[in-house]
């Protein structure tokens, strides 16, 4: 049976939990993903070090098995741009069709306070999950590297 967890304060995450999501969203991220390092800074924000805002974290375990994880940061911001930014989400692999994802989406949207932005890649199949839960594509995001 899956139990969803919500971690809205940073003390109640545990760095044993912390270490349990970094890797699993480095693994399930799959092609979609980032490098450890990225996502550690990522959980960093979340978990307000370093003067970040924070952000709200969501599990879905299976007995000792994580089945998914959510990250959404929060940006300080709000109207021009939203306040929330829902960075990860990723499912285990085991677990996909089975509507975790939707389940962690449907309590992200529950629990943030504030509209919430993502990005995602054109060819990501997770795409129609986001849309069925109601978010658009109001931008065409650009970004210059240096």
């Amino acid at each position: 049976m899956i139990q969803y967890n919500i971690y809205k304060d940073p003390g109640t995450f545990s760095a044993t939990e912390e270490a349990r999501v970094l890797e699993f969203l480095f693994r399930h991220l799959e092609q979609y993903g980032d490098a450890k390092a990225d996502i550690q800074k990522c959980l960093d924000y979340a978990l307000a070090r370093a003067g970040k805002p924070g952000g709200i974290l969501f599990t879905a375990t299976d007995g000792d098995t994580m089945a998914g994880a959510v990250i959404i940061n929060f940006t300080g911001m709000q109207d021009y741009i939203p306040e929330n930014i829902l960075v990860y989400i990723a499912t285990h692999n085991a677990y996909r069709g089975q509507g975790i994802g939707k389940e962690l989406m449907q309590l992200a949207i529950a629990h943030t306070e504030g509209n919430i932005a993502l990005h995602v890649e054109p060819d990501n199949p997770a795409k129609k999950l986001y849309e069925k839960a109601g978010f658009t594509n109001k931008y065409l995001e650009m970004r210059l590297n240096k």
